[in-house]
């Protein structure tokens, strides 16, 4: 395979996950499509680290950004926790309690 190949995957899953972020109302599914976007960046990195001469940078990076999206993935799920135990629901749109 070559790297249009890899680049066209990668833009096709970053497409998805943008249209998911910004369509969904559901919180959960925010955030799986944010994940989503993280791993065709991932898979990005991994690509051009494979076709380019500079070695296993990109794999490094890979490294870093799975962290940082396992991270996110427990900040945000708690935080889909303790609005679900105040309003009894996960929708986005109706909950404004940073607006006060």
């Amino acid at each position: 395979m070559n790297l249009e190949a890899y680049l066209l995957v990668a833009a096709l899953l970053f497409s998805i996950g943008v249209f998911g972020a910004l369509t969904r109302r559901n919180a959960i599914g925010i955030l799986m499509s944010l994940e989503l976007m993280l791993n065709a960046a991932n898979l990005n990195l991994v690509a051009f680290s494979r076709f380019v001469e500079h070695g296993v940078v990109g794999q490094v990076f890979v490294l870093f950004v799975i962290t940082v999206a396992a991270a996110e993935a427990a900040v945000g799920l708690a935080i889909v926790i303790s609005l679900y135990r105040n309003f009894k629901h996960i929708n986005v749109e109706d909950i404004d309690l940073l607006k006060w």
